[in-house]
């Protein structure tokens, strides 16, 4: 018998990710399977998939990894799955899928009333709350199936999110931890338990907490690996299968944002910012702080919806010819234009980007902006200004995040693809003033996946001891404090300033038809 390994399944939205983790922070054995069709789409906004569809990929992908690792797969001791979030699955009183999935990058609405009584559409108007709760009755996929699938509606004996349904198909236990359950469903995050019936916001996505799942807490065992799902995944029968949470928490910990003073950068298909806190508090107003992987602490984190998936949107409108290049060198087009990042000066020259592409809960009327344009300005200017507008979102984000929870970040910690960029990296640094440090892996989000196995398994005493075992900085980034003063200035006398003075024409812009709630970023009221 070698050391011991955690099989560890990372599913995304473009690929899946098995892999064979060890007390190191290290990957004997990988295999990635991008999907050849990442979501359906029968109508404009929509995007499902198959019920079975990341099951049946998670069976491939595990049985190519046993061809690959030999001998290894002998010395798992447990498995481990971490999924994209708000992607939810209606089930019937035999746990047979009603319907496809529909996924997070879904933007289809709900287009009934709030049902709230009038003391509650009061107390909302009161708090300044009800364009917030109009917003996420109409977000929650619950509710557009209850209004436009009232059949499937009354066939669903459970709804649960995708990483519960993989549970059930590898255990037969239709369990899941808090750290899970991060969509439009019931959830009070901060007591990490389904809302009280009597709930304030419990109107905005009312299931019956008798339609949910079990909760456990992370790092438990939701049960074990079954016959049936031995013999599709090749996965040993009887390894315990643990809780661990959703990819953004795992990446978070993965990082080694455990504690005060941390803050996660990801640089995703959405970008965010998390902070790790054993405080709850909520990041903005009415936005709850996610429950964190480990079970006394949370997430509080600020989303960009349609973070550097707008570099693939500017790729797409703006640079054919860079994609053509791209295509002929087999190399991704980003690679192409990040190498023109460097010949665009900070800041550049004037050109400021608001990356509401979605709106957000803080700015739920905002449309995204470029702002600033003149004769001189390139196309690199614009793709240079989409990543330093996306930082200038996150900086912000932070700095609230701060304020409210009354603590200071002194280093950054980043991942995602935008993060494999060196010049990325040093942009920003720059632009937050703090070092800003890359680990060894891409594979944050698996690397934190492993880590609460292994302390489940008393390989370490507690995250501390795993973290220092499993986590290594691999590059730092150093800000050149002369260009943060140029984007300090930025910040605060032309960004920040942005939004307020164009609110009125947002606001002209929904009278007239302008703007749709397409926003689908987890909000609690």
């Amino acid at each position: 018998m070698g050391e011991p390994l955690v099989l560890t399944f990372d599913i995304g939205t473009q690929s899946i990710r098995a892999m064979l983790c060890n007390k190191e922070g290290n990957f004997p054995a990988f295999v990635q399977l991008c999907y050849e069709k990442p979501y359906i789409s029968d109508e404009a906004g929509r995007a499902e998939q198959e019920p079975d569809f990341y099951y049946n990929m998670l069976c491939k992908a595990s049985l190519q990894l046993k061809e690959k690792a030999g001998d290894l797969f002998a010395d798992i001791k447990a498995v481990t799955v971490t999924t994209i979030r708000d992607s939810l699955l209606c089930l019937d009183k035999d746990k047979k899928p009603l319907r496809n999935m529909i996924l997070w990058l879904d933007r289809r609405e709900a287009g009934g009333n709030l049902p709230a009584g009038m003391a509650k559409k009061f107390a909302f108007e009161y708090a300044g709350m009800m364009e917030t709760a109009k917003m996420q009755y109409s977000a929650a996929f619950c509710n557009w199936i209850k209004e436009n699938e009232p059949h499937v509606y009354r066939r669903t004996d459970k709804f649960v999110l995708l990483p519960t349904y993989i549970n059930y198909l590898l255990t037969g236990s239709l369990r899941d931890c808090a750290a899970n359950q991060i969509g439009h469903i019931p959830l009070d995050y901060k007591a990490r338990k389904w809302m009280a019936a009597n709930d304030m916001t419990r109107c905005v996505f009312d299931i019956p907490e008798s339609k949910l799942c079990r909760l456990v807490k992370s790092g438990s065992t939701i049960g074990n690996i079954t016959e049936e799902a031995a013999a599709q995944t090749g996965i040993p029968a009887g390894l315990p299968l643990i809780a661990t949470g959703s990819d953004k928490g795992c990446e978070t910990l993965g990082l080694s944002v455990h504690k005060a003073g941390k803050a996660a950068l990801s640089f995703g298909t959405s970008a965010t910012v998390q902070f790790a806190t054993q405080k709850y508090y909520e990041p903005q107003q009415f936005l709850p702080a996610y429950p964190a992987v480990m079970n006394d602490t949370w997430n509080p984190e600020i989303q960009i919806f349609f973070g550097y998936a707008m570099l693939r949107w500017f790729i797409s409108q703006f640079a054919q010819e860079e994609a053509r290049e791209a295509a002929e060198k087999g190399i991704a087009p980003e690679e192409i234009l990040n190498a023109h990042l460097n010949d665009v000066p900070a800041g550049c020259d004037g050109l400021i980007v608001q990356p509401y592409w979605e709106p957000g809960v803080a700015v739920p009327l905002a449309k995204g902006t470029m702002t600033g344009f003149t004769s001189m300005h390139t196309k690199y200017h614009m793709y240079r200004a989409i990543v330093e507008g996306i930082n200038f979102s996150l900086m912000e984000g932070l700095r609230l995040m701060e304020k409210r929870s009354k603590t200071k970040i002194r280093e950054l910690f980043i991942a995602g693809g935008g993060s494999q960029n060196d010049t990325i990296c040093q942009i920003t640094a720059d632009m937050f003033g703090l070092p800003v440090k890359r680990i060894h892996t891409h594979e944050a989000s698996a690397l934190g996946s492993s880590m609460v196995a292994f302390v489940s398994l008393k390989e370490f005493k507690n995250y501390e001891k795993a973290i220092a075992s499993m986590v290594h900085v691999q590059d730092t980034f150093e800000p050149n404090m002369k260009v943060n003063a140029r984007y300090e200035d930025i910040y605060e006398n032309v960004y920040t300033k942005l939004y307020p003075r164009l609110l009125p024409v947002f606001k002209g812009m929904k009278k007239n038809g302008g703007i749709k709630n397409e926003h689908k970023t987890v909000q609690r009221l």
